[in-house]
């Protein structure tokens, strides 16, 4: 039997707070034991035995953890994951894992050479929606399909205080959503023959961009990843079309709005979605609700233990989120001169 791997939190904003300790808490394989915390100690009050330390560099010279989480702003990602793989701990970045993908190139250069795992926390492909898409999938339900829709849309009109709406390096709900919704579609269908994308700033005053219409090809078939910060009207998070028919899904994942509330994320009803949200399958002749396969983050956490205590395969890698972040640049691009980029062109 292995110790539970030392692990640390750098950073300890509102997911870190709300979403990465608690999962890192009721992992069996890890001990949440160093967090980073520039001027409070609020870690501390919910997790007494973990200690804190004022910076990086601090943590990193007392040897306090062998896993380290970066939850910090985008802009810091890249130089602190790299700072953490050079000493020779392994690593978990929030998404996106760096701003550019020449960034996450060289993290995967760095851990390929340690030895060490290097991961990202894409905890979206565990969204039970999503679960139910790959499904659907899998099992040709609606046979050849032709188009997928996916949404994440909110009703936040006025700019805030949040450093993702400064003028900071990785602003804007892009880089902030964007990558969960091409992140999931690439996993699902694999890398688009094109891009195209309208990528603009809708609210007064916003100086990050808070709208995205991004559209992937493939051969015979459309994928559309949107979202946008004036919408106050439900939009379907999922919309998938095929000739035996369609699949329409309302409502976000359950689990984001538990950790919201507090909960812990433990027990079998854990990511369990009531019936009144289930999405509908639409064939031929019959419509009817589809249960809702259950969403679970917890998986991320215990595979990224697995893979440093027993060798297994990492489900998240960074060589996967590379792609996306090329796709995310090409998107940049495309919208800027208002034309489709190509595959070879984006080179992802």
């Amino acid at each position: 039997m292995n110790p539970p791997i030392r692990t640390a939190l750098v950073g300890y904003g509102s997911v870190a707070e709300k979403m990465h300790a608690p999962l890192i808490d009721v992992c069996p394989d890890l001990d949440l034991v160093a967090v980073v915390e520039r001027s409070t100690n609020k870690c501390e009050k919910k997790y007494p035995k973990v200690k804190t330390f004022r910076s990086l560099d601090e943590l990193l010279l007392a040897d306090a953890a062998d896993l380290i989480c970066i939850t910090t702003p985008n802009e810091f990602h890249f130089p602190m994951a790299k700072q953490c793989l050079l000493a020779g701990k392994h690593v978990v970045v929030d998404k996106p894992v760096t701003v550019h993908s020449w960034e996450a190139e060289e993290l995967q250069k760095i851990a390929s050479e340690k030895g060490l795992t290097c991961s990202v926390f894409h905890n979206r492909r565990y969204d039970g929606d999503f679960r139910t898409l790959q499904k659907l999938v899998a099992e040709g339900t609606l046979g050849r399909l032709v188009y997928v829709e996916s949404h994440f849309d909110r009703f936040r009109p006025q700019v805030s205080e949040n450093w993702r709406e400064k003028d900071v390096p990785g602003n804007g709900i892009t880089y902030d959503l964007g990558v969960h919704l091409i992140d999931q579609l690439v996993l699902l269908f694999g890398v688009p023959e094109s891009i195209f994308a309208d990528i603009q700033k809708q609210r007064t005053n916003a100086v990050s961009d808070d709208y995205f219409d991004i559209s992937l090809f493939y051969p015979g078939f459309k994928a559309r990843v949107t979202a946008g910060v004036l919408v106050n009207v439900a939009t379907p998070k999922f919309l998938l079309l095929g000739e035996k028919g369609s699949y329409q899904k309302f409502f976000l994942d359950v689990q984001e709005q538990a950790f919201k509330d507090g909960k812990r994320p433990e027990g079998d009803n854990w990511g369990v979605e009531p019936e009144e949200c289930w999405g509908k399958l639409y064939l031929e002749n019959e419509a009817r609700p589809l249960p809702t396969e259950k969403g679970d983050y917890r998986i991320f956490y215990q595979n990224v233990a697995d893979a440093i205590l027993k060798g297994e395969k990492l489900l998240v890698t960074v060589n996967q989120t590379i792609v996306v972040l090329k796709l995310i640049e090409a998107a940049f691009i495309s919208s800027k001169e208002g034309r489709k980029i190509h595959r070879e062109e984006g080179a992802w």
